[in-house]
């Protein structure tokens, strides 16, 4: 993210929080209309990628908790968070991708195609 965006985070946003990949958090009240309408957002480590934020900060980005999740509390059955790899040597290819050998699994026999007049 440019310098100037930092800058500008720092003076017009309240610092609310880093995560643990170093993007960090602001946020800012503003009265519109009459309302109290708070405006939140990230400065991003690297590359802005929306899907480097993780989901104990997704949330609060969006306004469905008030507070960020701790990230430390962590049930067993979640897994860690990862970045939509699309488009790198990462992402996920199926068996029958071109990449992954070109040669879909053998089908199960139980299917018949539908034939018009049948």
């Amino acid at each position: 993210m440019s310098t100037f965006m930092r800058l500008i985070s720092g003076l017009k946003g309240r610092r609310v929080g880093t995560d643990r990949f170093g993007n960090i958090y602001f946020e800012t009240r503003n009265v519109v209309r009459g309302f109290n309408h708070t405006r939140r957002w990230v400065v991003y480590a690297g590359r802005a990628e929306a899907t480097d934020v993780p989901p104990e900060w997704h949330g609060w980005l969006h306004h469905a908790t008030p507070d960020p999740l701790d990230e430390r509390q962590r049930y067993a059955w979640q897994r860690d968070h990862q970045p939509n790899m699309t488009g790198t040597a990462l992402a996920y290819r199926p068996k029958g991708h071109d990449y992954e050998g070109g040669k879909s699994p053998a089908s199960y026999g139980d299917y018949d195609a539908w034939t018009p007049g049948s």
